[in-house]
């Protein structure tokens, strides 16, 4: 008796240290809660743009207020004014304005320094990358009346055939004053 007693005993701690998958009304198998674990959710990857492809964005003619942020991880400035667009995006979500920031670090830091920065700067999702060391005269000669890219950070605003430029550091009230000019 002691030896059924024991194996019993013995069997039910096997089986019930054994994690086990039960299956779902749909046939699935299911983890147990121990097990799961919340689907970790892989950053968006960043978008490349060519010149050509930046100017086509930057020339939409549309009732869309697009704000481009030019910006560098390097760049003082930049970084500093980053809050402001990002209190925008949150107040504007929903209306008709759309806030890109446009990086024009070296190549050699889009797998490394840009996407560690834009994510500790909570960016990601509106970032895209730009190698500007191939932008020619040309490219801002056709896309800004003032900036030729000797400097940044560089604000462009359009809403349809309306512009705004903005060569340097720009305040929150100063967005914020632009920005309410264009959606007029």
């Amino acid at each position: 008796m002691k030896k059924i007693i024991l194996s019993s005993l013995f069997l039910i701690s096997v089986f019930s240290c054994k994690k086990e998958n039960t299956k779902t009304e749909d046939g699935m198998a299911a983890q147990d809660s121990v097990s799961v674990s919340e689907p970790s959710k892989a950053p968006a990857v960043l978008k490349m743009y060519t010149a050509e492809q930046t100017s086509k964005f930057l020339s939409k003619k549309n009732d869309t207020l697009y704000v481009t942020n030019f910006f560098a991880t390097w760049c003082g400035p930049c970084v500093k004014e980053i809050p402001h667009f990002k209190n925008k995006i949150q107040e504007l979500n929903g209306k008709p304005v759309k806030i890109t920031f446009i990086s024009v670090d070296s190549k050699n830091d889009w797998n490394t320094k840009v996407p560690q920065f834009v994510d500790e700067q909570g960016i990601r999702n509106n970032t895209v990358l730009l190698d500007g060391q191939l932008l020619g005269g040309d490219f801002f000669a056709a896309n800004f009346k003032e900036w030729d890219g000797s400097a940044i950070p560089f604000t462009f605003m359009r809403r349809g055939d309306k512009t705004d430029e903005t060569l340097g550091m720009i305040s929150e009230e100063q967005l914020t004053e632009k920005i309410n000019s264009l959606l007029k």
